[in-house]
């Protein structure tokens, strides 16, 4: 899925293929258009009433209407307000976030929302608020499930509509790429680092985050070679992705992490600038581990189910 912006020119002359596309959009919503009481008949909704509908959102400059559209068709609409008429309120809002009723069901809404999030990510919002008819429980359940939380009940500015305000605080996007490095009895290569945000401490693979320009597995490979002094691997096989969210140097963050697998000697970590590069990132010590113990320690590993994902990996090479 990507995001398309709406121009003020395009929504006062939309051409005939794109109206089209978006008065079936529209329409095909009609129980939430009898809910909000937007068109004068939800059953009826006309190509030329969507065009005013959108004509009128974007004569207000802070308005963005985003279209977003997924294998060649149009798949859902954002409409996102950066700046509120309430001089109290600082953060932006979502106005509207709809999609296809004939696309429901299949994590596009889940997926818009996070688009839009990012947008107000980079344009460095850090809160977003949108309000949710009372009228409309499934709505308020959607977005309770994405992180939003009620803030306030209040008719809405518009229509005098009852409406329960959310807000959602933004969390910072990190990307970071690791790498499991397995020796010729499969135990793996551990750092340990000194944990400032707990005050503990944690085993992790090596790695960290991307730089500017760099690819997930150019990251991985750097990484690897600043922390180990090892200059003979390279990153293999994709193990996994995930997303946590976490603190990072004090900061709320939104962690999309690439864990990748290779094998090489069992050895110690070298090179000249070693200390300088584990003193910068907290590492205080090296151990291979056994996947014996890493099943039985009580220290923090992390990921927590990296056992889980070697045991895994073992699976589809015997299968292989």
């Amino acid at each position: 899925m990507f995001l398309e912006p709406l121009t003020p020119t395009e929504a006062g002359a939309l051409p005939g293929e794109l109206l089209t596309e978006l008065a079936a959009l529209y329409a095909s919503n009609h129980a939430f258009h009898a809910l909000s009481g937007d068109f004068p008949d939800p059953q009826d909704i006309r190509p030329e009433q969507v065009a005013t509908a959108l004509a009128d959102e974007l004569a207000d400059p802070e308005v963005e209407v985003l279209l977003a559209r997924g294998a060649g068709r149009l798949v859902g609409i954002a409409i996102t307000l950066g700046t509120h008429p309430d001089p109290a309120d600082d953060d932006p809002w979502i106005g509207l976030l709809m999609i296809d009723a004939t696309q429901q069901q299949q994590g596009h809404g889940r997926q818009l929302a996070s688009l839009v999030e990012d947008r107000f990510r980079t344009a460095g919002r850090t809160a977003v608020r949108l309000a949710v008819l009372d009228n409309n429980p499934s709505a308020l359940a959607f977005w309770t499930t994405l992180g939003y939380k009620v803030i306030d009940h209040r008719p809405d500015r518009q229509l005098g509509r009852p409406c329960t305000v959310l807000r959602k605080q933004l969390r910072a996007t990190r990307h970071s790429a690791r790498v499991a490095v397995l020796d010729p009895t499969g135990a793996v290569f551990l750092l340990r680092y000194d944990d400032s945000e707990t005050d503990g401490t944690f085993w992790a693979l090596p790695g960290g985050g991307l730089e500017a320009d760099e690819s997930p597995r150019e990251a991985a490979l750097r990484e690897l070679r600043e922390e180990t002094g090892w200059t003979d691997l390279e990153p293999g096989p994709l193990l996994r992705t995930s997303e946590t969210d976490l603190t990072f140097a004090g900061v709320p963050t939104h962690q999309h992490e690439r864990l990748y697998v290779t094998h090489g000697p069992r050895r110690e970590p070298t090179g000249a600038h070693l200390a300088a590069a584990h003193a910068q990132d907290g590492i205080r010590g090296w151990r291979w581990w056994s996947r014996e113990e890493l099943r039985t320690t009580t220290e923090t590993v992390w990921p927590a189910e990296l056992v889980q994902l070697l045991d895994e990996l073992n699976e589809k090479a015997d299968q292989g």
